[in-house]
């Protein structure tokens, strides 16, 4: 398990800033570790824990359903419900970005700030954890 305070960094939620400023009609996001703990998020309307902990379910069966189909590893889901989106990426081995945007939201602008942002939080995090070694 990743202690969130190991992965403390200002660069990710400066990530999370730029995503909100960069993508139209985004409402919130969150970045928490594959084990459902939040490590930063920028969400008013959103309660990070619970919602942190449904992405790492989210995660699992994602992951599941991508091996089990012969697709490979995990990379994206994207739930849509009558109000918008959410959609989870990997973001490195021990985080995920979720996205939370309304229902006019590009997709194609989502998917690829949220692909390219997931990159810079999967680096952010890993010299994090360099920084901060786990015990």
């Amino acid at each position: 398990m990743i202690d969130p305070a190991a992965l403390a960094d200002p660069g990710l939620q400066a990530e999370l800033h730029g995503l909100r400023a960069r993508v139209p009609h985004l409402t919130g996001s969150l970045i928490a570790t594959t084990d459902g703990l939040v490590v930063a998020h920028d969400a008013a309307t959103l309660e990070p824990s619970g919602v942190a902990a449904l992405t790492a379910a989210a995660l699992g069966v994602g992951a599941r359903l991508a091996e089990a189909t012969g697709q490979g590893e995990f990379r994206e889901l994207i739930t849509r419900g009558e109000r918008g989106y959410t959609a989870t990426y990997a973001a490195g081995a021990y985080v995920v970005l979720t996205l939370l945007a309304g229902p006019d939201a590009n997709l194609g602008r989502l998917h690829l700030e949220a692909r390219r942002a997931g990159q810079r939080i999967a680096d952010l995090a890993d010299l994090a954890l360099e920084r901060n070694p786990r015990p």
